[in-house]
């Protein structure tokens, strides 16, 4: 996973718009991306897995 930072000409962090999928297609990989996020945060311990609720839905 990596992580990509917006810099001004300053060399300072700025914030960017968030992505907003458009189609179906957009919409099915942005919700799989977050699940394999949660997913990698569970299992570096960086997130229990009850709060992972992206994750849960699959089995529920």
């Amino acid at each position: 996973i990596f992580t990509f930072v917006a810099l001004n000409k300053y060399g300072k962090p700025v914030n960017v718009p968030d992505v907003v999928p458009q189609t179906d297609l957009e919409k099915k990989r942005y919700d799989a991306a977050l699940r394999r996020r949660q997913l990698s945060l569970v299992l570096a311990g960086k997130m229990k897995p009850n709060e992972a609720t992206e994750l849960k839905s699959i089995f529920e």
